[in-house]
């Protein structure tokens, strides 16, 4: 008899935020016994990480665009799940949309587990949507296991995800604060964008997106919150003009967080060329200095975490040199950890605090209660990671479903180079029947096995 299915030793691992020289012990998926580094344990597998190399939490992303089913030519959740294991996150969140149909209905939401239970090499929880046609019957998605419901204050850019207009952001606050939901909310407000955005200039399409657009909704969102008593999210904010209401919004006791992501605290608008529309999303890439005014938010708490707003399209869609006709969306799932890293490695951060926004903010933001953290009872998600390996990334060798991202030619210092998911190799990947994800709901029930049919 073993003691234990996996054991994995270091002489870095982060527990509270900490480094420490640690061996992990995992039993049935969860880190049964944290002991010193040499304990003389049995296992049917040992893991020495070098010393150049560090254990860390499974990255947990929240704002995933699998696209499956209806538009898998996209992406996917081989694909997406593959790409997530290879850069170290263990846990997504799959958005309502763009997949057909998108998650506004219990009976889309079975479609979408059933194509995801035996695909999903990470665990996979699923969002559902708020549209015109689902508001006043959220309650019964919320009771089959979403984490909560994403609304679009602007076009979303695909018809059958229609947006809300600030009275119905505010029925759907009401609605989802009888039964103790959150709105998720891409906040742009569709009356200060501009229709001068098209052609290959950058500096026209960030023209037409301009920083009022977000203020503008986020004031929406903080008035809706003040009139419902509701919990709102704010997706993947862009300008830093936004800031001040949010801090003002908190200090007033409102349920509201926050999020960013990898491509606006790494790139800047200064830097992207005419006619590469490989760096288009909604909101847009903004200046420099607007980029270190997000890394002080977050250091500061405004910003609560980050994640990826992976959202790809086929290289037809978005490769098409026009800003005004490209897919708005950046595929980043398989880079952020090390874009973040790299990224607070040049400002002098902390990598252990870097991490937090990635692993125990975003899994305490969404309820995960056994993810983001390396504690005994914890599932098993965890990561090796080289801080001081330099890569440069090439989109050919993502597992993406397609060769394209913003993040194409970089170098970055920080490379993932395995991965496990409750206790099982998720990369490098090992073909092997099921894959180690599960199916994750909301509440705090055991998660399905993502081997349900």
């Amino acid at each position: 008899m073993t003691d234990f299915d996996l054991v994995i030793r270091a002489d870095r691992v982060l527990i509270d935020g900490r480094w420490r020289a640690q061996a992990l012990g995992v039993k049935d998926g969860v880190i049964a016994r944290i002991g010193p580094r040499h304990a003389e344990w049995s296992a049917l597998e040992i893991v020495s990480v070098p010393s150049d190399q560090v254990l860390i939490p499974g990255v947990v992303d929240t704002h995933v665009h699998v696209n499956e089913p209806g538009r898998t030519e996209w992406e996917g959740f081989a694909t997406a799940t593959r790409a997530a294991a290879a850069g170290g996150v263990t846990t997504i969140i799959d958005m309502p949309l763009n997949s057909i149909p998108p998650t506004t209905t219990v009976e889309a939401l079975a479609l979408k587990r059933k194509v995801a239970a035996p695909q999903a090499s990470v665990d996979v929880g699923f969002w559902g949507g708020a549209i015109p046609a689902s508001l006043g019957t959220l309650r019964p998605l919320h009771d089959e296991g979403v984490f909560g419901f994403k609304a679009f204050l602007s076009p979303s850019g695909v018809d059958e995800f229609p947006h809300l207009t600030a009275s119905q952001l505010r029925e759907a606050l009401a609605e989802t604060a009888e039964f103790g939901g959150m709105v998720i909310v891409h906040a742009e407000d569709p009356d200060r964008l501009e229709s001068h955005g098209g052609g290959r200039y950058y500096e026209d399409f960030l023209a037409s997106r301009p920083d009022t657009s977000e203020t503008s909704a986020i004031a929406m969102v903080i008035s809706a919150l003040r009139a419902t008593g509701g919990r709102a999210h704010i997706l993947h904010l862009s300008s830093a003009k936004a800031l001040n209401a949010i801090r003002g919004a908190r200090a007033e006791g409102l349920q509201l967080t926050v999020e960013t992501c990898p491509h606006y605290l790494v790139l800047d608008a200064g830097h992207i060329d005419d006619g590469a529309t490989q760096f288009k999303c909604c909101p847009p890439v903004r200046d420099a200095s607007n980029r270190e005014a997000l890394w002080e938010a977050l250091l500061d708490g405004t910003i609560d975490f980050i994640a990826s707003d992976h959202s790809p399209a086929t290289p037809d869609l978005k490769l098409d040199g026009d800003f005004g006709r490209a897919w708005g969306g950046i595929s980043g799932l398989q880079v952020m950890l090390a874009a973040v890293a790299n990224g607070a490695r040049e400002r002098d951060i902390p990598l252990a605090t870097a991490l937090s926004w990635l692993t125990a903010r975003p899994a305490a933001f969404a309820g995960l209660v056994d993810k983001g953290t390396i504690r005994e009872g914890a599932r098993a998600d965890l990561v090796v990671f080289a801080p001081d390996r330099a890569w440069t990334v090439d989109p050919a060798r993502l597992e993406h479903r397609h060769a394209v991202t913003a993040f194409g030619g970089r170098t970055l210092a920080g490379r993932t180079l395995r991965t496990w998911v409750g206790g099982r190799q998720a990369h490098p990947h090992i073909d092997e029947e099921p894959p180690p994800g599960r199916l994750l709901r909301r509440s705090a029930a055991a998660p399905e096995r993502a081997t349900a049919r």
